[in-house]
């Protein structure tokens, strides 16, 4: 553990915990660090989504019903 570390309580769900435990020792690993590069991957995630938004920003926005239709006419419902 880094000397930066801070500590959390987490509770998991008693299946996802054994899941994790049995990962954490095949692949001898510590369950912190499963769970800090999902964490890692999860943040890395929002921040393309985000990047993706703010590149789609100046597209014109349609409603369902539009998009339901166009789909309808080009064949695609």
């Amino acid at each position: 553990m880094q000397e930066s570390s801070k500590r959390a309580t987490i509770y998991f769900d008693p299946a996802l915990h054994t899941a994790l435990r049995l990962k954490a020792v095949h692949s001898q690993r510590s369950i912190s660090d499963l769970v800090n590069d999902a964490v890692r991957a999860a943040l890395a995630e929002d921040q393309e989504d985000l990047a993706a938004f703010e590149q789609r920003v100046a597209q014109p926005e349609i409603t369902y019903e539009v998009l339901l239709n166009d789909l309808k006419a080009h064949g695609k419902l």
